[in-house]
């Protein structure tokens, strides 16, 4: 399913509203209307975002179904017809910008052992820089925690 945000959950996040928390503003700001839940679940699980987080959004009227989203669940054969879709519409800019504060976030997390680390993520100036550090991050995190970032990197 695909959320975008509402004219009532952006003016609540731009006043800093206490009925979104912390981790809840940071799934926030991840719906535009592209990104599944999944994909929004998976950029977040570091941060324990659950479905239960998302119904909240929902219900307090901060996140709308996109209006493209309804066709797209209905068209199942679409999906299955082409799995890596995802992989070929998104440009590489769209998934460094995806990608960039996730790998900020997960460098970061490290403290002083990965500040070397965290210094090469802020510098990385576009797509390839970023994926080369991959490996790197995925040494220092861990695969699991690295899935997320590879998602977004990979499609």
């Amino acid at each position: 399913m695909k959320y975008v945000k509402t004219e009532t959950g952006q003016q609540a996040f731009k006043v800093r509203s206490p009925l979104l928390s912390a981790r809840q503003r940071s799934a926030f700001i991840l719906f535009d209307g592209v990104k599944t839940t999944a994909q929004v679940l998976a950029a977040t699980a570091g941060l324990g975002i659950t479905p239960d987080d998302i119904e909240y959004l929902v219900q307090q009227g901060f996140l709308v179904v996109a209006p493209d989203a309804a066709p797209a669940v209905t068209s199942a054969t679409l999906v299955v017809e082409s799995p890596a879709a995802p992989v070929s519409q998104r440009t590489a800019q769209e998934r460094y910008r995806d990608a960039m504060p996730i790998a900020t976030e997960l460098t970061a997390s490290l403290g002083l052992r990965g500040f070397r680390l965290n210094l090469a993520v802020e510098g990385a100036s576009g797509f390839d820089d970023l994926l080369a550090l991959l490996p790197k991050i995925r040494d220092a995190v861990g695969a699991p925690a690295c899935a997320a970032l590879e998602q977004a990197l990979k499609g």
